[in-house]
């Protein structure tokens, strides 16, 4: 007799749960068929790669045409520089031939002087100066290697009683002139890893958070590079509202076209961003010896790739009165603008018009 309570109210609920189950409105088919399409949408759709003898071998074969480009380039650029039409002034009749040089007159030895400053010309050059004796106007700033080709060269056998004299001197953070090399590598390395990872990390970002990303980037990048190298180390010695605003637009432009060489082809822009950013245009970008020693086919990259105009510009307000600034400042924002317009093309246009 206890228990017919208890069965009366199992029966109860599970008639108020069937009742309520059936007050519930069923969802129309093609509800279901919408939810599961925005679902598939929404989720990264699953890629199958390469399997077999070729997922093996291929990423082994693309990294070692990278390699071999790699040291391709750098020794055909460095294994035995020479100069081609280096620039060089001078002041009076020549006294013999300078293969490689290109000579560039100069009424008097202070306007030499100047052009020398501004790197018009690498060195100025009087074969007889006011006390008769040769005289070579220098800038340490330009490294030592070029130092010591231009000291070799015009004052060879002539080294007694020569006047030899540093008109720019190189900071002395900065003794083997390479600082700005070092630091452009280092900003170049991180917008190619950032370029990458951000499709990795998130391929399905909306265009405005990754623009966000890019300027976030490029704008630290260029305040910590420049305080490491300009604050810390001594070693560019240029303003240092300059020298990080072209260090964030050198990253900017790194950044901006590694992302726009992934999205436009896939995996493989991974590698051409690599060749071409990394590999030639740090190699190519005036950091290790001026563009004048690379052979003719390197040589124009140097004038069009961010690495360089970009060193060159850094180098330019550090030291040579702004040489290069102005084509730096163009050439970097024709890079972010180009790789900023494929990016919204490929994301916000391409994505309207299958709206639409």
């Amino acid at each position: 007799m206890r228990k017919a309570p208890l069965v009366s109210s199992v029966a109860s609920d599970h008639d108020a749960e069937t009742t309520a189950r059936h007050a519930r409105p069923h969802p129309h088919p093609h509800e279901h068929e919408h939810r599961d399409h925005e679902h598939i949408e929404d989720a990264p759709a699953a890629r199958v790669g390469a399997t077999g003898a070729k997922g093996a071998l291929l990423p082994a074969l693309v990294v070692l045409v990278i390699g071999a480009v790699f040291v391709s380039v750098y020794l055909a650029a460095f294994h035995a520089p020479r100069p081609h039409r280096l620039p060089v002034g001078l002041v009076g009749a020549a006294s013999r031939q300078y293969p490689g040089f290109e000579l560039q007159s100069y009424p008097d030895l202070a306007s030499a002087r100047s052009a020398v400053q501004h790197r018009e010309v690498y060195a100025a050059y009087q074969a007889s100066g006011p006390a008769g004796s040769p005289v070579l106007l220098y800038s340490s700033a330009n490294g030592p290697s070029v130092t010591s080709l231009l000291e070799g060269t015009f004052l060879h056998g002539t080294t007694a009683g020569a006047t030899v004299q540093d008109v720019l001197p190189a900071s002395s953070g900065d003794t083997r002139g390479l600082s700005v090399f070092y630091s452009a590598f280092g900003l170049v390395l991180a917008g190619f890893l950032f370029g990458t990872m951000t499709y990795q990390v998130a391929p399905r970002l909306e265009f405005r958070w990754r623009m966000a990303g890019l300027a976030f980037f490029s704008a630290v990048g260029g305040v910590v590079v420049a305080a490491i190298a300009g604050s810390v180390f001594g070693a560019l010695p240029g303003p240092f509202p300059a020298v990080a605003g072209l260090t964030a637009m050198m990253a900017a432009a790194v950044g901006g076209a590694t992302m726009a060489l992934v999205r436009l082809l896939g995996p493989a822009g991974v590698s051409v961003s690599s060749v071409l950013l990394l590999i030639l245009g740090n190699a190519t970008s005036g950091g290790i010896l001026p563009p004048e020693f690379l052979p003719a086919w390197l040589h124009p990259l140097s004038s069009v790739l961010p690495v360089g105009v970009g060193v060159r510009a850094v180098q330019g307000v550090a030291y040579f009165h702004d040489d290069g600034l102005v084509r730096g400042i163009v050439v970097l924002a024709v890079w972010v603008a180009v790789c900023v317009a494929v990016l919204w093309h490929r994301d916000v246009r391409a994505a309207r018009v299958r709206t639409a």
